[in-house]
Formats: structure tokens, sequence, C-alpha cells
């Protein structure tokens, strides 16, 4: 089987390779000539020559690009022809972009993609949304892009069940890494406790938290056991906010799910004004010390009756 890759960064530069590995035929474009197979996407849809099975283009360029990038294959794409997007798209646009290239009689499959730099070697977890008939004709570029055994792989739906299953897998991975970091603090601050990276390190076998998340902060403590070289700073990429919000839509309770995301918007901020009120009203009502202040006065107020 052959299809295109659109965009070889991190991620989709270890997927050619791994579908390389199984014997499948990888035509990839980037705007990186450099690690480009194809000049542009015209090119990479014309060296797409197998006459036995349908042109299949998988997408995985940041969401910014989708569409631009989809409006394109549907001019050069045919009817039966099939495009997967791959990237962390909100499920709310594949039906948008499904119905779009089905104007053309183009198909459309939404795969959330799980693994990271480490796909290449242990493989990908897939979620895909689409018609059964379509996600069957894909099968061998599942196969050899999931893990080896019986999981990794899931045909979680219609058209949108792909991102929306990503999406939540997403949140929940907020909510497990925030209770490890929190641990680790909790860990760090108590004078008793003198092998933190030690400590985690043991709950890696046999305990009920054991995780590959765990087994990556692991290997974050050993190479940085205090963390004194990483900035205390952690972005979203989207998937958090939107599973929040789906939940709000759905009336499902996701707390930690919410203060997980909540938390990375507070590791944004040099100095807390939400933590600046806070520390204004205990001073008002109990004459607490306000650090930095410069009017020290300002600290023991008279107390109003």
């Amino acid at each position: 089987m052959e299809l295109g890759l659109v965009g070889l960064g991190k991620m989709g530069g270890n997927m050619r390779e791994r579908l390389r590995n199984a014997g499948l035929t990888v035509i990839g474009f980037d705007h990186n000539q450099a690690i480009s197979d194809a000049k542009d996407l015209a090119d990479m849809v014309a060296q797409l020559t197998a006459t036995d099975q349908p042109k299949v283009v998988w997408v995985m360029v940041p969401v910014q690009a989708i569409d631009p990038v989809v409006t394109e294959l549907a001019e050069l794409l045919s009817e039966g022809d099939i495009v997967i997007d791959g990237g962390n798209s909100r499920w709310t646009d594949d039906t948008r972009r499904a119905a779009q290239l089905a104007e053309k009689g183009i198909r459309f499959v939404d795969c959330g993609v799980s693994g990271g730099v480490w796909g290449l070697e242990n493989g990908y977890a897939l979620m895909c949304g689409g018609e059964t008939e379509t996600v069957q004709t894909l099968m061998p570029i599942f196969n050899a892009l999931k893990p080896e055994g019986e999981f990794g792989f899931v045909h979680s739906g219609k058209v949108g069940a792909g991102h929306f299953s990503k999406m939540v897998h997403n949140g929940i991975e907020y909510a497990i890494m925030q209770a490890y970091a929190e641990g680790y603090e909790l860990l760090e601050a108590a004078d008793m406790v003198e092998n933190v990276t030690e400590t985690f390190d043991s709950w890696r076998e046999g305990t009920v938290i054991r995780s590959w998340l765990l087994d990556l902060m692991v290997n974050a403590l050993e190479e940085d056991p205090h963390l004194s070289k990483i900035r205390g700073y952690a972005d979203d990429s989207g998937e958090g906010r939107w599973t929040v919000e789906a939940a709000i839509d759905l009336a499902v309770p996701v707390p930690a799910i919410a203060a997980s995301l909540f938390a990375r918007f507070a590791s944004r901020q040099e100095d807390s004004p939400a933590m600046k009120a806070i520390a204004a009203m205990r001073n008002q009502f109990g004459g607490h010390a306000v650090k930095g202040a410069e009017d020290p006065s300002y600290a023991t107020p008279p107390i109003k009756h």
C-alpha cells in the first residue's frame, strides 16, 4: 500500500519511517525541502501511482494549517480517494471538512494519534472516526503504525469520534501529570524525604499509579533531580480546553481535568494578580504581612468594626 504524508515534523517524520519499515510506500511532503520527497502537494499526489487502490493522504500539520491543506487536496484528489487528518484538530471541525471533501466524492477519516517522539520505536495509539468501509481500507496503514499486540487502535465511531476520543485522552493526561507534579512538590518540601527521585522510581513496579508518564517523570528527575534547569511554565495545545468545554456542553463534571488546565494557566504568571488580591484581602481582615509592599504600614492596617 502507498500513501502521501503531509508534514514531516517530530511526529510525521517518525511515522514515515515506521510505515516504511513495515513495507509501505510513503511519499512525504514538507515545506522543508531537505526532508521532503516532493516539491509540493501536487507533486506528492502525482507520485501516488498505484492503480489498484484509492489515493490516500495523511495530514500531520499544525491546526492552523489543516484547512488550507484540505482545500488544496480537494482539488488534487479524485472521487473515492481518502484524506486522513491525524493532527490535533478540534472534533467539531471534522464534520465540516468531511462535508467539504464529500462534495468532490473524497472520503475523510479523523485520527487522533498518541505516542510522541517515542512512537517510532513503540508504535502509536490511534483513535479514528469515519465510515466502517473506509476505515477497513486503511487498516494496513493503521496496523503498521499501532503498537504490536492486541491494543493501540480503535475505530471510535463516526466522523469526529477519533478526535473527540483523543481530546478526552489528552484531558486525562493533563490531570495525571498534574497529580504527579503536585506529589513531587510535596515530597521536595518534606525534610524527612531525602530520596525523591528514588521514591518516584519505586512506584514504577507493583503500585496502582505506575504508568508511562511516571516512567518519563523518573527519566526527567534522573537527568535533573531538582528540576532546576526547567522553567515552571506549561503550555496547553488546546485539547484540555476543548475537553472542559465539551464537559460543560454535555453537563459532565470533570473537576480534576478542569483544575489541571487552570494550573497550567497559573504557571504562566510570574506574579499572580489573583494571589495579590488574596494577599490584600488577608491583610485587610487579619493584618497579615504583604510581601513586597512598599509601605510597611500597609501590612498592619487599623481594623474597623
